[in-house]
């Protein structure tokens, strides 16, 4: 596939942290904002999209909205209005829903609404009434929703691609999937150079989408090289996006992505080393460094790192060398001699002794 075929900046002459991966060829990165207990409290202005529609923008996003019939990439958590009881959270999974507009399940009508009124990148809250949602009966089965539910979506629109391309992944053939992941992976890398961090990790999030677990299962031999060299450096970049911001433990689950699949990866390994150093994990770090310089010998970015760790070593060890040498104190100087006091304690110990020997004359005498 020709879209696949890239060439790979060479990482030699630069920061590894800084080299998008563009070799031949989460997981959620939309970190939510609340911690799942609960609807965000949101004090934005409400915006009615339909009757039964409202909402309100937790994040701005950018760029156009999707049109009917657009696949759009989304992470959302659902709750019932009247008990606050949280029954979908997408992030949890750690893999975005595909949503074609138009063609959703119909208790995701209203959610459909909404989406077709965000722009990519966009995080919202949704009210959605119980008609546009699991209806009159609601559900028993998975998920949980009692009838006549009004429902609260969080969500998060990650990307979309329009009607013309915008085709259900599992109605596309291996070299579509994999090209129209490549598109995506490209697109974040133009968006990576420009230092749009988030934005560019919502493209490679959406190009990990089309080759999920279940379609990466299926393949063999040269599709499954062909999608690897694809997806590989979609978790790569998102490494780097999130040393960039200081996300290292992140960074580190996508390099260990990697890793699962090519252990002997030196990108991966150096960002992961990269990462653990961050967080002071630094023989975690030491080890991934040096198994990277196994397999890149002539990097230059990997032998500066090990030269850090051993001046940050150095400089640990020179920190308490000065703590235990402050605790115990340096050793006591002997104190100068006086030689004056010294003979005269000689001459008075002199003196006591030849009184008591002539003491004991005495009494043998008189005895």
């Amino acid at each position: 596939m020709d879209g696949a075929q890239k060439q790979e900046i060479p990482s030699s002459e630069q920061d590894q942290e800084n080299d998008i991966v563009t070799q031949e060829a989460a997981f959620a990165y939309g970190e939510p904002v609340q911690d799942g207990t609960g609807p965000p409290k949101v004090d934005s202005e409400v915006e009615i999209v339909h009757e039964k529609v409202t909402k309100q923008v937790i994040k701005e996003g950018h760029g156009q909205r999707p049109s009917k019939y657009a696949t759009c990439f989304l992470h959302y958590r659902a709750w019932t209005e009247s008990t606050q009881h949280k029954f979908e959270d997408t992030w949890q999974e750690q893999r975005p829903v595909e949503l074609i507009l138009g063609k959703e399940k119909k208790q995701l009508t209203g959610l459909g609404i909404g989406v077709s009124n965000m722009k990519s990148g966009e995080r919202a809250l949704l009210h959605v009434g119980w008609e546009l949602a699991y209806g009159e009966e609601g559900s028993f089965s998975f998920p949980n929703v009692p009838p006549m539910a009004d429902v609260l979506y969080e969500v998060e629109l990650i990307g979309f691609d329009e009607t013309g391309e915008g085709k259900a992944r599992t109605d596309m053939t291996v070299e579509e999937r994999i090209g129209s992941a490549d598109r995506r992976r490209m697109d974040g890398n133009a968006l990576f150079k420009e230092e749009k961090l988030e934005e560019a990790m919502q493209q490679y999030e959406m190009a990990i989408a089309y080759m999920g677990d279940d379609f990466m299962f299926q393949l063999f031999g040269k599709y499954r090289d062909m999608a690897l060299a694809v997806k590989n450096p979609c978790h790569l970049n998102t490494a780097a996006c999130l040393i960039k911001l200081k996300r290292f433990e992140e960074a580190i689950a996508q390099c260990s992505t990697v890793l699962a699949e090519d252990e002997n990866n030196a990108k991966a390994l150096y960002r992961r080393g990269k990462a653990r150093a961050e967080l002071g994990q630094t023989e975690a770090a030491r080890e991934d460094f040096l198994k990277a310089r196994k397999h890149a010998p002539e990097d230059k970015a990997i032998a500066r790192e090990l030269r850090l760790l051993a001046e940050h070593d150095k400089a640990v060890y020179q920190k308490q060398k000065e703590i235990y040498k402050g605790i115990f104190g340096p050793p006591p100087e002997p104190k100068p001699k006086n030689t004056a006091t010294s003979w005269f304690i000689l001459i008075w110990q002199w003196l006591m002794s030849l009184f008591a020997r002539l003491s004991k004359q005495v009494t043998h005498k008189t005895d």
